[in-house]
């Protein structure tokens, strides 16, 4: 694990060196980071015009769900998509034969490789709103605490639902708008589930986890979310997790080498 470890730190602060060398990039991208937010709370505030609570949300439990969207969506902008991008690019190119020779799991070389820090705004300005969200609801410790680990296992759950995405580029090769399909899926958790109609509600819970990534986090954070939510927070982001290694082993044996 300790080997892991220094290799992750290796491959962030190559991948680090080489983007700071555009750091006007990181201004602009923190820039329509702002905007984007500022975009999303305004609309967010139309919901409660006149008295109006959508799915009987307060302002600051509708941030929560808010916060922990910015949170994932930096996530994915920072490491998720860069790596999804590169796996597909690997298999494309036939490079992917040399991470395959290489003395490292290919799983964790192909999702932890790449590391972009123009997510980071996004990263901040969640835990931004989550910080403000929670002094408005005065959220326990405890709270916090079930809350944080409920946004790392929907974290887990967005990796898995992508890398799985971006694994089918061997046998379907020109797959570039993984990312954008990604971007649009976390892109309906912005909302509380509840506001949604209920034939939506049951789509983005039963079909697509939307609501595991941002809903039940939040909830769990405010102290709303049941022992049945979470036990089933856990079993999709562990199931899923499992089913993305299952299913990239399962893909190798019909990748075809570049050498072969």
């Amino acid at each position: 694990m300790r080997r892991y470890f220094k290799t992750l730190g290796l491959f962030w602060a190559v991948s680090v060196s080489a983007e700071m060398a555009y750091r006007t990039n990181f201004l602009i991208t923190s820039l329509t980071t702002l905007l984007t937010l500022a975009g999303a709370l305004f609309t967010i505030g139309l919901l409660f015009q006149n008295g109006h609570t959508p799915g009987g949300y307060s302002w600051p439990a509708a941030l929560t769900v808010l916060g922990v969207y910015t949170l994932l969506d930096g996530l994915q902008q920072s490491l998720l998509a860069p790596n999804r991008t590169a796996l597909t690019e690997h298999v494309r190119d036939g490079t992917l034969d040399f991470v395959l020779l290489k003395p490292v799991d290919a799983q964790f070389w192909m999702s932890m490789r790449r590391f972009s820090p123009w997510g980071l705004t996004d990263v901040a300005a969640g835990l931004g709103l989550l910080g403000y969200a929670g002094w408005r609801l005065e959220i326990s410790p405890l709270g916090a605490l079930s809350g944080g680990v409920a946004v790392v296992l929907g974290g887990v759950i967005l990796y898995a639902v992508g890398f799985m995405l971006a694994t089918l580029t061997v046998w379907f090769v020109k797959l570039y708008n993984i990312t954008i399909a990604m971007a649009a899926l976390l892109e309906a958790g912005r909302y509380p589930i509840q506001a949604y109609p209920a034939v939506y509600r049951t789509f983005f819970t039963a079909v697509l986890p939307v609501a595991f990534m941002t809903s039940v986090p939040a909830a769990a954070l405010r102290g709303e979310a049941g022992a049945g939510w979470l036990l089933g927070l856990a079993v999709v982001s562990g199931g899923l997790f499992a089913a993305s290694c299952a299913f990239w082993r399962f893909a190798l044996r019909f990748y075809t080498s570049a050498s072969s």
